[in-house]
């Protein structure tokens, strides 16, 4: 088995995972994921496979999911900075 564990602080981290946890069941056979948040800023995803190339896809679909998350917070409530 093979496991990464990333950690994404943000004030927005519970929007993030409101808006990707409902994404968790849909994982293929050979990989799983898990995402949760740790405080109020902090989003953990750790994602095991069986393989380094289901490691690799199952980490490129949820990073993905989470920087479009993270793009389309930015879009709909844009932070003092970006404006």
């Amino acid at each position: 088995m093979h496991t990464a564990v990333f950690r994404c602080i943000t004030d927005d981290a519970r929007a993030l995972y409101l808006s990707v946890c409902q994404e968790m069941g849909d994982v293929g056979d050979r990989s799983s994921a898990h995402l949760r948040l740790v405080g109020d800023d902090t989003l953990v995803l750790e994602v095991t496979a069986t393989d380094i190339p289901a490691l690799r896809a199952a980490l490129n679909t949820w990073l993905r999911l989470i920087t479009i998350a993270f793009e389309m917070r930015e879009i709909a409530a844009p932070s003092d900075a970006s404006r």
